[in-house]
């Protein structure tokens, strides 16, 4: 929401494309932000609108699309006060290229986009308007946001904030709602049941639509001779994360199976916001990007409430001390991490593993011209037999470790709590 005040303040506004998977909360936030900063908004959901099909086939006239914009929303749109919001803009033929026009002859009107498949129709041969428009990624609810749905405010400022004592004395309290989170991730809906009514079983029920959902759109949006392979990896990706070595293996999807035959399956997969490709790194050197190994890689889904829901994790697992952690072998730990990173990074996070695989490192990214290796612990287990490995033969890294333990900066390593990844930048530079 401060980004999209930040964009409408701004007298070099570009048309906004906002992505993310479906039921991320898109719609809601484009609605939400239209009804607190302006008077009147132009909402027109493409694929409810058959009227408006070929809207942008014959031309670009502006003022011709906003006439028939008026015409079908009812509303008189007026620069200085609505705001336009093209919802599954995919769905209509040159929509996107449209955005180009309108940054170009008409940048006095305040257009918001967005689509569950937008970042499959980027890829396609669709003119794109390279330039004429801004995006903003949107993902689930993070820890710290979750904290702010379910009003814990106070435990959110220390976290923020940094407040390593003040954290020690909550521990208890912040582990309990981890737990939580853990359970049931950052799908807006979800959260929206658990403040309601603190049903883990209703939760697990709405994720499991969620999920059902996906799969419809499987067969809804992708090519259909890849449906199949693409049911296939996805449902295959907690199985692979459960491994002792988390590397992604075409093999473990189909006995015999190859890259190629599976390419574009996990292509969409990845366009569609539903999982993210995490490549290794060969070396730990700036920059990062520079040393990727493209065939050597591990895939997470988008929220942990779904990793957990596609396995079933029980409810019992909540209560039942730290369990929930250890679940996967800390699969779902990991999983949250790599959250909390991606809001933050969005891109260019890594992982790194020796030639051998005896020792391998979680995660890699690149922030402020250092390098942060970072290792995972899902308990208290403060041996770090890789990341010592790692930092001995690469001594100008920074190595973190994400722990149950609390906040501890030693001559080598900063252990940061697993409810508190988000001070890591507030605090490297420290």
């Amino acid at each position: 929401m401060k980004y999209l005040i930040r964009w409408k303040e701004n007298k070099n506004r570009k048309p906004l494309i906002i992505k993310g998977a479906r039921q991320v909360g898109k719609t809601w936030l484009m609605k939400e932000f239209g009804k607190k900063y302006y008077e009147k908004i132009a909402y027109i959901n493409f694929e409810n609108a058959p009227n408006l099909k070929n809207i942008f086939a014959t031309d670009y006239h502006i003022d011709r699309i906003i006439l028939a914009l008026e015409i079908e929303t009812g509303i008189k749109i007026e620069s200085h006060n609505t705001l336009i919001i093209f919802d599954e803009i995919q769905e209509v033929e040159k929509g996107l290229t449209a955005l180009k026009y309108f940054y170009e002859t008409a940048p006095q009107y305040h257009i918001l986009a967005a689509g569950s498949s937008l970042g499959i129709s980027l890829h396609k041969n669709v003119s794109f308007p390279v330039g004429k428009v801004d995006f903003l990624q949107l993902y689930p609810l993070t820890f710290i946001e979750f904290l702010e749905a379910v009003q814990q405010n106070g435990l959110q400022k220390i976290i923020c904030e940094a407040n390593w004592e003040l954290m020690k004395v909550f521990k208890n309290k912040l582990i309990e709602y981890l737990k939580i989170y853990l359970f049931t991730g950052g799908m807006p809906e979800v959260v929206q049941s658990y403040i309601d009514y603190k049903d883990f079983h209703k939760i697990r029920d709405i994720q499991k639509k969620i999920l059902m959902g996906y799969e419809l759109d499987f067969s809804k949006h992708a090519p259909i001779e890849s449906v199949p392979k693409i049911r296939m990896l996805w449902q295959s990706i907690p199985g692979q994360l459960s491994k002792e070595n988390k590397k992604f293996i075409y093999s473990a999807v189909k006995k015999g199976a190859r890259a190629k035959d599976f390419e574009v399956a996990l292509n969409w997969l990845r366009d569609s916001g539903l999982v993210y490709k995490i490549h290794r790194i060969k070396k730990p050197a700036l920059p990062l990007s520079a040393y990727e190994d493209f065939n050597a890689f591990k895939l997470y889904l988008l929220d942990a409430g779904l990793l957990g829901a596609m396995t079933d994790l029980s409810p019992k697992t909540i209560i039942n001390e730290n369990k929930i952690f250890e679940e996967f072998k800390g699969t779902l730990t990991e999983q949250y991490v790599l959250q909390e990173l991606k809001y933050y990074l969005s891109e260019h996070i890594y992982y790194w593993a020796a030639g051998n695989s005896r020792a391998e490192i979680d995660f890699i990214f690149q922030y402020r011209d250092y390098i942060y290796p970072v290792e995972v612990k899902a308990k208290e287990n403060l041996q770090s037999k890789s990341l010592k490995f790692f930092y001995t033969k690469y001594p100008y890294t920074q190595p973190l470790r994400i722990s149950m333990s609390d906040y501890r900066r030693e001559t080598w390593l900063t252990n940061i709590p697993l409810y508190a990844v988000c001070s890591i930048f507030q605090n490297t530079s420290s």
